[in-house]
């Protein structure tokens, strides 16, 4: 049975899940395995230590298991997405990929299971007796009326949280979206009128949970297949739906449907229409969620009610009621406070941060995976993106604090902020390095960068969230009418950003005189720097810097690095007795490197490695790390002999004669500045760990390594930061998003401040 789908055919569906490895998990040892001890430690005998601890204690899994941070996704494959009933063994794709998801979103580890039975005792039974696996337990794609009663028992049976994420996932989404409409409908929940179009799982969790957050029972009003559920009814009726039944004269959901404020559908394609939608209250709220196809399409809803806020379930529409932005974090939440079940009040809490989360400024890769299109709060933008990488410390915390609050919890954090930056570190592994440099621009006087680029839209977001997260004040470089347009269609006040140019500055002339006293001898005439100072905005925003108005500058996005080096260093001097050079920041999961110079230098000699070394360590130190220095080349030591790499020998013996507070060592090989393993190897090496700074023999080899890096590697790439200059400049990457500018900008202020110190010291 093919499925529709623009964005990729069947074969390559199938292709994905078979090509190289079968399936998309695998399991990867978090503890060393490469010796006998360290099999003898992982199982027999050591294994038997945490066995006799847990034997005493149970709640000691948590501590010497994965239990605490592993959920199992269960089915049995009786409702699998939109397909029906196919069986288990047919359903663990999709479970597999509910566990990927898991990771991905919110570093939490999963194993997917598929019991080949629809016998509800069995499924029960067979549940309830792996619970000491796990951390927690989701249900996915179980029919109705089965599910309900399948995780009503094991809730009773199980002290760990069982969440169905079709019900609960879908409830929970589709409850922070309507929170956001109703604000921008100006309704109250209590006064507001609901028609629920299908009475099946997700449905009526919608609604149950909306009921629990202040919407009176009597104002919703649930119609299924065969009309209104009505007080009295007796037909197609279960114990589920008679919970919801009202006593109403309607009886269809056409009459349901006059007046009413929202309509919330899980039920089939055209299932309502758009005589319905103009029968509704003002302003209506309209979620057609039924996938793939919606019970209303928002264009049929557009065409008669263009005053409609609209949700469903597709990505290819605005507002979708996607689940991941649920399960992960809930789950994640409640792991971390080991939970013993998830309530109504975590579930609130999850779509009450949803719903907050949404109404604040986006990143860019939320844009990204808006094909591009910068979202806003407002009636297209009413739930965050998915792919929004601030939700991993946004939900949990709020969710972990419902489970405390409510005596769920087995485990209480003390510190919710502490706790915050751990959830972040998680999946973006830069907020470890950045964090105290970030904490500290917050405390300080605020720093003024210069954005150089500002008509960019990219520059332009990124120099909005550097002034609203308080890391500094943006200037912005270019022409006033169209930015000041764009930070309106932002929905924020211009009248909070200054914007300068040649043309409107009272300094222009003074920066024209400044720059001719230095480039009159070098051939330039007084027109060539008029010129300049009004044409190029590196060195208008390079003046302003030099001449005290700001304290910072970033560019890059529309200059190759070199042709705004150029440029800059018509304005801007290296620091006496140093030549500037470029560090790259890499930042994996387990480890940071930087590596220098990426940038500037073609072929430093000896005296400039080790000046690059020395300025890269007292860098490297301010960001927090304790630097061991590798020079790097193709031979360990000398082996095999090489005249190239006398150079890289000469730094290291500099190094040693200026008797400086790091560690260091070269020339070496890569692997062997950087696996312990290998560095056994030569027990004289004056490195006590693996190398986190890494001087390389050229600008070829440097540039090469880190743009691979940059495009093949598993960790992101921050920089090439400029140092060894007079005044803090940064040059960012044509490529670099805005979270990237934000980050080089905080990286210009932190160098600034430097900067000024090291002015201070020496005017001493």
């Amino acid at each position: 049975m093919p499925i529709k789908n623009s964005k990729f055919t069947d074969d390559e569906a199938l292709r994905f899940h078979s090509h190289g490895r079968p399936g998309k998990l695998e399991i990867t040892p978090t503890k060393p395995m490469a010796t006998q001890r360290d099999l003898s430690l992982a199982y027999s005998p050591g294994v038997a230590v945490p066995v006799l601890e847990i034997a005493k204690n149970p709640d000691t899994a948590y501590d010497y298991t994965t239990k605490g941070n592993l959920v199992a996704v269960i089915s049995n494959g009786t409702a699998i997405l939109g397909l029906g009933n196919l069986g288990a063994a047919a359903s663990k794709p999709v479970m597999e990929g509910k566990s990927v998801l898991f990771k991905r979103f919110a570093d939490v580890d999963s194993i997917d299971l598929e019991v080949d039975s629809e016998d509800i005792d069995e499924f029960v039974n067979c549940v309830k007796l792996l619970g000491p696996s796990f951390g927690g337990i989701n249900l996915e794609d179980i029919g109705s009326p089965a599910c309900f009663i399948i995780e009503q028992r094991l809730r009773e049976l199980m002290d760990i949280p069982v969440f169905h994420d079709d019900q609960h996932g879908t409830a929970i989404i589709a409850a922070a979206g309507l929170i956001n409409a109703l604000d921008l409908t100006n309704r109250d929940i209590k006064n507001t009128k609901l028609v629920a179009v299908g009475a099946g799982a997700a449905c009526i969790a919608c609604i149950e949970l909306i009921k629990a957050m202040g919407m009176p029972h009597e104002n919703v009003t649930m119609v299924d297949r065969d009309g209104v559920i009505y007080s009295g009814r007796t037909e197609g009726m279960n114990q589920w739906k008679s919970a919801h039944a009202i006593d109403t004269e309607h009886r269809t959901l056409s009459e349901a449907m006059v007046g009413a404020d929202v309509v919330l559908g899980l039920a089939a394609a055209g299932a309502i229409s758009q005589d319905m939608v103009k029968s509704m209250a003002e302003k209506p709220i309209v979620f057609a969620m039924a996938n793939p196809d919606p019970e209303i399409t928002p264009e049929d809803v557009k065409a008669v009610r263009p005053d409609a806020i609209m949700a469903t379930g597709r990505s290819d529409y605005p507002n979708q009621v996607n689940n991941v932005l649920g399960f992960p974090y809930i789950f994640r939440g409640a792991l971390d406070v080991r939970a013993r079940t998830i309530n109504d009040e975590m579930k609130i809490a999850c779509a009450m941060a949803l719903a907050e989360l949404a109404r604040e400024d986006v990143p860019d890769e939320v844009a990204a995976a808006y094909g591009g299109e910068q979202p806003h709060y407002g009636p297209d933008y009413i739930i965050p993106a998915p792919f929004d990488p601030r939700l991993i410390k946004y939900i949990p915390p709020k969710v972990a604090q419902a489970a405390m609050e409510t005596g769920v919890a087995r485990l209480a954090i003390d510190d919710m902020e502490a706790y915050e930056e751990a959830l972040a570190a998680r999946l973006d592994p830069t907020v470890d390095t950045l964090s105290t440099m970030f904490e500290e621009l917050k405390r300080r006087k605020p720093r003024k960068v210069v954005f150089a680029e500002a008509e960019e839209d990219k520059v332009l977001r990124a120099a909005v969230g550097f002034k609203s997260s308080g890391y500094g004040i943006p200037i912005l470089v270019g022409y006033e009418a169209p930015i000041r347009e764009k930070l309106k269609e932002m929905g924020v006040d211009d009248t909070q950003f200054e914007i300068v140019n040649a043309g409107n500055s009272p300094h222009t002339a003074e920066y024209t005189e400044y720059l001719y006293e230095r480039l009159n001898r070098r051939g330039y005439l007084l027109r060539d720097v008029k010129r300049l100072v009004k044409r190029d905005r590196n060195v208008f925003s390079s003046l302003m810097v030099a001449q005290g108005h700001a304290d910072a500058v970033i560019t890059g996005v529309t200059r190759q690095y070199w042709r705004a080096m150029k440029n800059i260093k018509k304005v801007i001097d290296p620091l006496p007795g140093i030549k500037p050079f470029g560090m790259s920041v890499i930042v994996t999961k387990n480890r940071t490197v930087f590596m220098a110079d990426t940038t500037v230098n073609k072929r430093p000699n000896a005296e400039e490695m080790a000046d690059i070394a020395i300025n890269a360590a007292h860098f490297v130190r301010r960001m927090g790390h304790e630097p061991r220095v590798a020079f790097l080349s193709f031979s360990n030591f000398g082996n095999p002999p090489s005249s190239k790499t006398e150079a890289m020998q000469q730094a290291v013996r500099i190094l040693q004669d200026r008797n400086v507070n790091f560690e260091f060592d070269g020339e070496m090989q890569a692997d062997v500045a950087l696996n312990p393993d290998l560095m056994k190897e030569y027990p004289f090496m004056n490195l006590s760990g693996p190398a986190n700074v890494l001087i390389m023999p050229g600008l070829f080899s440097a540039n090469i390594s880190y743009k691979l890096l940059a495009e093949l590697g598993g960790g992101r790439i921050i920089g090439p930061m400029l140092l060894g200059m007079s005044e803090s400049v940064q040059i960012a990457r044509m490529t670099s998003t805005a979270t990237d500018l934000v980050t080089m900008a905080g990286l210009a202020c932190h160098t600034s401040i430097v900067l000024e110190k090291l002015k201070d010291d020496n005017s001493e």
